[in-house]
């Protein structure tokens, strides 16, 4: 993913703007035809090269040496993979009223992918957080949603009573578990045994790296939107709806930066950890999404990635604000609190930060 830019005035991520474009294109120009296939084995492809360069980034001596902070981990962990998948199932009761079925899936496929890492440790570092606890919060998050996410998927998505089509194109059979395994752990567990040998490569070529990353993105954003619009689903959303998932996604967001706050301060987290929990366990990767659900639905992928994105763009501008006002308060001494938060006491303050 690229490097995140914040201008002070409006913090879009420039790859948003591109990605729109992207959708755009598959909209007037879509993979048809003997196209098609082409498209679909080329983003097979990307999603493994994608994977093996996580694996082969990522420092496997640092991850180990972070399970130290064992409690700040396992709060992000549950407000990834338990918090946010109960406020999706929550929202259940908003079908079809303010969200149809479709875009109901997206919102609860959401909920059930793992956190960040770019941005978690971007905005830990300008709010001036715990940053090491972010790295790893971060990667332990990615790690486990490999195999939390499409576990989720098949005990949370199947049982909803318009997932037939996702369940007829095997995405949670034993064959798509296959396919995942293939797609996504292979790849990575063979970039994390080659990481000793290529490693020094890849640090020394990281802009090169970003290009092949946001390109490989790219390709699984085009090719599945292109599925959708040979199917026809996107005459399903209408301008309407488009703005209720807007406004259903931004509570979200905030009950989960709300709930996630609190509870850091109730468990006697200092203020350095608090910024990385909040941070760390209130995104949504579009990274690791965008992949896993082309793998996990196929075709059907193009309208339920609507929501990730929107969201994935909503984390960005919210959360640049939180960390710009956190890292004014901190300079000024003060504990850089949400609005929600009372003022720390001094033994809190005293308590140094974990790694």
């Amino acid at each position: 993913m690229p490097r995140l830019k914040m201008p002070s005035w409006l913090p879009i991520d420039p790859y948003i703007l591109v990605l729109v474009a992207t959708v755009g294109l598959a909209a007037l120009l879509p993979a048809e035809g003997a196209a098609a296939p082409v498209a679909a084995d080329a983003s097979s492809v990307a999603i493994g090269l994608l994977f093996f360069l996580y694996g082969a980034r990522l420092s496997t001596r640092e991850a180990v040496a972070g399970m130290s902070h064992w409690r700040l981990h396992l709060t992000v962990v549950v407000s990834t993979f338990a918090l946010f998948p109960l406020l999706g199932l929550a929202a259940h009761g908003l079908v079809p009223y303010v969200l149809t079925p479709q875009l109901y899936t997206g919102l609860l496929y959401l909920c059930i992918l793992p956190s960040t890492i770019q941005s978690s440790i971007a905005f830990t570092s300008i709010a001036r957080g715990n940053v090491s606890a972010a790295i790893c919060a971060g990667t332990y998050s990615s790690l486990i949603g490999m195999v939390a996410t499409p576990v989720l998927a098949g005990l949370i998505l199947l049982p909803l009573p318009w997932a037939g089509d996702a369940h007829s194109t095997g995405a949670f059979s034993a064959h798509g578990l296959l396919d995942i395994a293939l797609q996504l752990l292979v790849p990575f567990v063979a970039g994390q045994l080659l990481r000793r040998w290529i490693g020094g490569f890849l640090a020394r070529h990281k802009k090169v790296l970003g290009l092949v990353d946001r390109g490989s993105i790219l390709l699984v954003v085009y090719t599945a939107f292109s599925e959708g619009m040979a199917r026809g689903i996107w005459h399903q959303v209408t301008a309407v709806r488009l703005l209720e998932l807007l406004g259903v996604e931004a509570v979200l967001l905030a009950v989960v930066l709300t709930i996630t706050s609190t509870v850091s301060r109730r468990l006697g987290f200092n203020r350095g950890d608090r910024i990385a929990i909040v941070f760390c366990g209130s995104k949504k990767s579009l990274a690791n999404g965008l992949p896993m659900a082309s793998v996990l639905f196929g075709a059907q992928a193009g309208l339920l990635i609507l929501p990730l994105m929107l969201f994935h763009q909503m984390q960005l501008m919210v959360c640049a604000v939180i960390a710009k006002r956190w890292s004014t308060d901190a300079g000024d001494g003060g504990e850089g609190s949400l609005p929600s938060e009372r003022s720390p006491s001094p033994d809190a303050q005293a308590r140094p930060a974990h790694a």
